[in-house]
């Protein structure tokens, strides 16, 4: 029996129905597939990015490990540590403070392991307060470490006197036990080391001294004592 044109336009139909549904089929796939590859470029893209901010904002750490405390002027005295994180190449600076702000007096690079050295030459007596700093980069922000107190001494010849109440010409009257020295023309009240064989002592300018050519400093007696100084030579002072 043959189909009558009624089933065939019916079977045509399904036909027709059938195939346009295996061309849909792929296509959705195919853009689920690009819409989930867009995605994860973009997760990915943002997640470098995310990296990288937080690799800007890593805090740097300097540990300062040898400091020469006492040094004359006019040799070379040495400051060395360690940066982290501990990459080659990177600028560290040792500070003085001057005032109320900070002076850079050498720099260097880090070497293997973040490690660095400077070799310090101070050119003037005092006591510096001395610290170092990483002033930043790209990727760490900028910190500094103190590096404690250095004394930087001259020479000067000195004597002593035991006037044991004798009245100071910076006031009141020598005492046995009293911690000072006389001196021409620095003020009253003025603080200095003095360092004498390896030992040292702070005092203060007591009294007007010495009146004798050649002699800067005369030590009392207690001073004397605690810097186990004989009647005549150098001593080496931060004033």
């Amino acid at each position: 029996m043959r189909p009558t044109n009624m089933s065939r336009a019916r079977l045509t139909a399904g036909a027709t129905a059938v195939c346009a549904t295996l061309a849909v089929v792929p296509t959705t796939g195919a853009a689920d597939t690009t819409r989930a590859a867009s995605s994860a470029k973009a997760t990915g893209g943002a997640a470098k990015q995310q990296t990288k901010r937080e690799r800007k904002r890593t805090q740097a750490s300097v540990w300062v490990q040898q400091v020469g405390r006492n040094v004359t002027i006019g040799r070379t005295t040495s400051v060395r540590g360690k940066l982290q994180p501990s990459l080659r190449g990177r600028v560290v600076r040792l500070q003085v403070r001057r005032g109320n702000g900070w002076s850079t007096v050498d720099r260097t690079l880090t070497r293997q392991g973040g490690r660095f050295s400077f070799a310090y030459k101070p050119q003037r007596p005092g006591v510096l307060t001395l610290r170092v700093q990483f002033p930043g980069d790209q990727f760490d922000k900028r910190t500094a470490r103190a590096a404690g107190r250095m004394n930087v001494f001259r020479r000067a010849y000195a004597s002593w006197y035991a006037l044991y109440g004798n009245p100071l010409a910076c006031g009141g009257t020598l005492g046995y036990n009293e911690l000072g020295v006389a001196h021409k023309t620095l003020p009253c009240g003025t603080k200095l080391t003095l360092r004498y064989r390896g030992k040292s002592v702070r005092v203060r300018v007591i009294d007007r001294g010495p009146f004798v050519g050649g002699r800067e400093f005369d030590l009392t007696g207690a001073t004397k004592r605690a810097l186990g100084f004989g009647d005549l030579g150098t001593v080496l002072a931060t004033k």
